[in-house]
């Protein structure tokens, strides 16, 4: 399909826009939507649609195609696409003019976005965000762009619509034609030694793609990848070995010490744009936070480590002081940006302010104990990562130990009392499988030490799951202001499901195990079909309906999970009939997992579960 798109494009260029067509009679329908993402497009002059039917029948009668806009709030780039390209008033004209625009919330719809994504991933070999497609009225994709300058975007926009004019049906027929491949026909069940290769292939991978010299996998664009690193620590666990040691202990070395981490407030960035943690994404993420914490807690049994326990634990204080809710709920992200869309300037301390605000002696120790060069590395100042020892700064400073201490908590109070006095947007939105995460966490964190806090914030999430985002047999993604906002996903019936099992299991409440068990019920009716998995249960994108089996990406695979808790369940119920169904799930793809089994730790983890029993 790209071969021919590209050609396609690239033929457009010769062509011009249509003369005469005429403006949509749409208005943007976003301004004051309580997505806080979709709201911030409200006052734009593209005239945003929301994700519906409405729009595809729109599309239809008029021959449109439709561009689906996806971002989200934290997101840098999507900001900086909104300023450029959505609210200059010529791109806006050729957009209403010539498609239905669709304005969509990733958070929201996270299926879509998954689908989306991995469509423009098999044309163009990346991805990101802001993802926007362009989608024929059936609602199969047809053509996607990532960030571009307005320029260039402009010129896609129009090559697109020309192409479109020129010959309707023929670029229908090729979006028709450019979805996944089939699947397979459910296989035998999988052999004890089938399985064992299987793990043995996903560390082999892992240890391959190492960077046991800077921590984390790959040579570019580090992601904490948390997933894999559980597996990996549980494989450990198992069957120790000094090689997989070396790469758990220098990724989690490097994610706590360095850029990704946050050492005035705590939590951890979304990535580092670099393969040396230095230069993160200034977004913080719920669910990568979430899951961090519960990583950590867990390396410091498996390990002994307690530097990794205060890891975790610190975590969970930052997720307590900067994304609770009244609720009990847990927010989705903090913003990239600040209150003057100036990236990562709510981290950063440039060398005016560090004068200004620290004392000579706090001054010294915060550049040496930081590294701090004289330039600061960022537009609007130093982030502080690769801290240096103690030890070594005293020696260079030539100070005594508990003074350097000292002198670096008073400084850092200092530096955190500065941070309070700027402003940084937030995404309110409460997310069911994101707060579900958060409720594993905290029930570790609890477990572990003890902490009224961390007990009460797992009561508050569970209340929240339970009382508000779980209602009649029916799970919702969010709510607010008595609606409903977005679809609710495999994603969130799984972790919510699994989240309440933990629950249930730390307060010997049969009532929230029941009520898990009741969840995994509903999850198995509304999302898994005979070929393969629904990420939700019904879907307006054409094309990508049924996947065999999901991958474990930033966060773990949603069928891998269900598989899991079905079987933990069925082995504590005695439920022959759930087991068998979560079985005959796991009867296909072995040669996908032989060969890319780094991505499929879960389903590989879910595998080993059905010889234990």
């Amino acid at each position: 399909m790209r071969i021919i798109l590209s050609a396609a494009v690239a033929l457009a260029f010769v062509l011009t826009a249509p003369a005469g067509a005429s403006e949509l009679s749409l208005s943007n329908e976003l301004k004051a939507h309580p997505s806080p993402y979709l709201a911030q497009h409200g006052d734009d002059p593209v005239a945003w649609q929301e994700w519906n039917e409405r729009v595809f029948e729109k599309a239809r009668a008029d021959n449109k195609l439709v561009y689906v806009s996806v971002g989200y709030f934290s997101c840098h780039w999507c900001h900086v696409m909104q300023r450029e390209s959505y609210n200059d008033a010529r791109i806006a004209s050729q957009l209403n003019r010539d498609f239905i625009p669709v304005k969509v919330d990733r958070e929201l719809e996270p299926a879509l976005d998954d689908a989306l994504m991995a469509f423009v991933q098999r044309t163009q070999g990346r991805g990101g965000w802001p993802l926007n497609v362009f989608l024929t009225p059936e609602g199969y994709p047809l053509y996607a762009v990532l960030y571009v300058p307005p320029d260039s975007f402009a010129q896609v926009v129009e090559k697109i619509q020309a192409l479109w004019r020129e010959d309707p049906a023929r670029m229908a027929e090729i979006a028709r034609q450019a979805g996944p491949d089939g699947y397979a026909e459910q296989g035998a069940p999988f052999e004890k030694t089938q399985v064992a290769t299987l793990g043995n292939a996903f560390e082999q991978i892992a240890l391959s793609i190492a960077d046991t010299m800077e921590g984390g996998f790959g040579n570019q664009a580090r992601f904490p990848y948390a997933p894999q690193l559980s597996f990996l620590l549980e494989r450990y666990a198992e069957r120790p070995s000094a090689n997989v040691r070396e790469v758990l202990e220098t990724s989690l070395d490097a994610m706590g010490r360095r850029g990704l981490h946050d050492h005035v407030e705590g939590g951890f960035f979304r990535y580092t744009v670099d393969p040396s943690w230095s230069v993160p994404h200034f977004e913080k993420m719920l669910y990568d936070n979430a899951q961090l914490a519960l990583l950590y807690l867990k390396a410091a049994n498996v390990l002994g480590r307690e530097d990794y326990r205060a890891v975790g634990f610190a975590t969970l204080d930052f997720l307590l002081a900067r994304m609770q809710s009244a609720d009990g709920g847990f927010v989705a992200s903090l913003s990239a940006v600040d209150d003057q869309q100036r990236e990562g300037a709510y981290y950063l301390y440039d060398n005016e302010t560090l004068a200004a605000s620290l004392n000579a002696q706090e001054l010294a120790v915060t550049r040496k104990i930081w590294n701090l060069p004289d330039a600061p590395a960022f537009e609007f100042g130093h982030l502080l990562s690769n801290q240096a020892p103690v030890e070594w700064v005293a020696s260079e400073l030539k100070l005594e130990i508990d003074e350097t201490i000292a002198l670096v908590i008073s400084a850092m109070q200092k530096l955190k009392t500065l941070r309070a006095a700027r402003n940084l947007p937030v995404d309110e939105k409460r997310l069911a499988g994101w707060n579900a995460l958060a409720l594993k966490a905290f029930v570790e964190g609890a477990r572990q030490s003890g902490e009224p806090r961390y007990a009460a914030a797992a009561e508050e999430i569970k209340a929240y799951l339970a009382g508000t985002l779980w209602q009649g047999g029916r799970l919702y993604r969010a709510r607010a202001d008595g609606r409903a906002l977005g679809t609710v996903s495999l994603a969130d019936y799984a972790y919510v499901a699994d989240a309440l099992l933990a629950y249930g299991d730390w307060r010997s409440s049969e009532a929230d195990i029941a009520l898990a068990h009741e969840i995994v019920a509903a999850a198995w009716r509304d999302f898994h079909h005979a070929n393969g998995w629904r990420r939700e249960t019904e879907s307006l994108l054409k094309g990508a309906d049924l996947e065999e089996m999901l991958r474990d990406e930033t966060l773990e695979a949603p069928d891998a999970a269900l598989i899991s808790l079905s079987l933990r369940l069925a082995d504590e119920r005695g439920d022959a009939a759930l087991a068998a169904q979560a079985r005959g799930a796991l009867r296909r793809g072995y040669d996908t997992l032989l060969t890319d089994a780094f991505f499929y730790p879960s389903r590989i983890r879910a595998l080993a579960l059905t010889l234990k029993e």
